[in-house]
């Protein structure tokens, strides 16, 4: 028998590598996780996609220009009560555009 089997026996050497696997064992897993995350995101990125498309579909470009012009109107609407005090006569002309569409 050396001093060497006496000062650090099998046993400890034994539980500490299981130990130190055991630490090492999710950080494996994780960095292959994020591995493959790196690996696949283009692929994973047109999935989320594709699934987005499918509950709100993109509007048509009428209906896009339609809603521009709905907002412009609430705007000149908006600018035409800010200035309804103080000047009535630009309020008034505001409305006529927003109502012309």
């Amino acid at each position: 028998m050396s001093i060497l089997s006496i000062a650090f026996p099998v046993e400890a050497a034994a539980s500490f590598a299981g130990i130190a696997i055991g630490a090492a064992r999710p950080l494996i897993g994780v960095s292959l996780f994020a591995t493959l995350l790196l690996l696949f995101k283009p692929f994973l990125k047109g999935l989320l996609q594709a699934g987005l498309l499918l509950l709100s579909p993109r509007k048509s470009l009428d209906e896009r220009r339609m809603a521009q012009q709905v907002r412009g109107a609430r705007l000149l609407n908006r600018l035409a009560r800010d200035y309804e005090t103080s000047q009535p006569n630009l309020a008034a002309e505001l409305r006529q555009f927003a109502s012309r569409g």
